[in-house]
């Protein structure tokens, strides 16, 4: 399935018509199907390269030196996760994969909430200068996106700007080892829907994404190599009142020829600032559509799934 395309250049292009343009095309993809590829979204070829390059360096480690970076009071919020740590909500089967995440250092004397340090590792050189400025960078692209999200909530084009700022975003790098034997289950991720408002991936080493269409049929998600793929997440859904769904999805196994491979993968998650309220929208709620969400901060959401999904006791 060929999600669609949008050129986020139109949007930064100071052209009202072609900003305009992009904002209904955003939109209704979102609406329709959940997932939407971006063209000319900021991040550099040469950075996505180096993303890549690093994690894999960092994943090829011996497991006794991966898991120095595993601090299990961090709640796989920073640092690694071994194989087999998390699964998805509603599901037991622990997700096949082992992942590095890398997060907010604030700006500005923010003082709102402490974020735990980053954790810097020794043995892969510029690794943690790669994450730190792919961060600034999906963390620039990702704030443009939400303007034209916010024009098209009717909502005043900057609304998202300060709670994203020193927001709470993750960059993760996740890697699916190789199938070394006949799996339990064909998936290498179980279904389900991201925490955060929009989620930006870029550049998965290997097919595998599938998504859950209207229709309820799973279809796998194939962009160019030059777009980045961003979807919808569960804040953001329940901001709207369901009017932006957060689209189900999952990673499948390969084929068997191809279980003897690596898959990675490197999504940002774009949470916002934990005192945002996820309020429903009052242009989201009318007589033929009932608020459906209880009131909640994107803090308190947060910890709720991070207990549904077994890396928080």
């Amino acid at each position: 399935m060929a999600i669609p395309s949008v050129d986020l250049s139109d949007f930064l292009s100071g052209d009202p018509v072609k900003k305009a343009s992009f904002v209904a095309e955003l939109g209704t993809a979102y609406e329709d199907v959940g997932f939407v590829a971006v063209k000319n979204h900021g991040v550099s070829d040469e950075l996505i390269a180096d993303l890549y390059k690093y994690s894999k360096a960092f994943f090829s480690l011996p497991s006794v030196q991966k898991r120095v970076y595993e601090i299990p009071e961090l709640a796989g919020q920073r640092g690694y996760t071994s194989f087999g740590k998390e699964h998805a909500k509603g599901s037991e089967a622990p997700d096949l994969k082992e992942f590095f995440q890398y997060g907010q250092t604030p700006r500005e004397n923010f003082i709102e909430e402490a974020y735990p340090d980053n954790v810097i590792v020794n043995e892969v050189s510029a690794f943690n200068d790669t994450f730190q400025a792919a961060y600034r960078a999906f963390e620039k692209s990702g704030t443009a996106l939400l303007q034209a999200i916010a024009l098209y909530l009717g909502l005043e084009e900057h609304y998202f700007d300060e709670f994203v700022f020193n927001g709470n975003s993750i960059l993760r790098a996740i890697h699916y080892p190789p199938i070394s034997s006949e799996p339990k289950s064909a998936i290498r991720a179980e279904q389900h829907e991201d925490i955060n408002l929009i989620t930006l991936l870029v550049g998965a080493s290997a097919d595998g994404l599938q998504i859950l269409t209207k229709q309820n049929e799973w279809v796998g998600v194939t962009s160019l190599p030059e777009q980045i793929v961003v979807n919808v997440g569960d804040m953001l859904q329940r901001f709207t009142n369901n009017k932006l769904r957060s689209t189900t999805h999952r990673v499948v196994n390969p084929a068997r020829d191809f279980w003897h491979t690596s898959r990675f993968s490197i999504p940002f998650f774009l949470h916002p600032q934990s005192s945002m309220s996820l309020k429903c929208i009052d242009s989201c709620v009318d007589e033929h559509h009932t608020k459906v969400y209880d009131d909640i901060t994107a803090g308190e959401y947060l910890d709720e799934r991070l207990k549904e999904i077994g890396l928080k006791k």
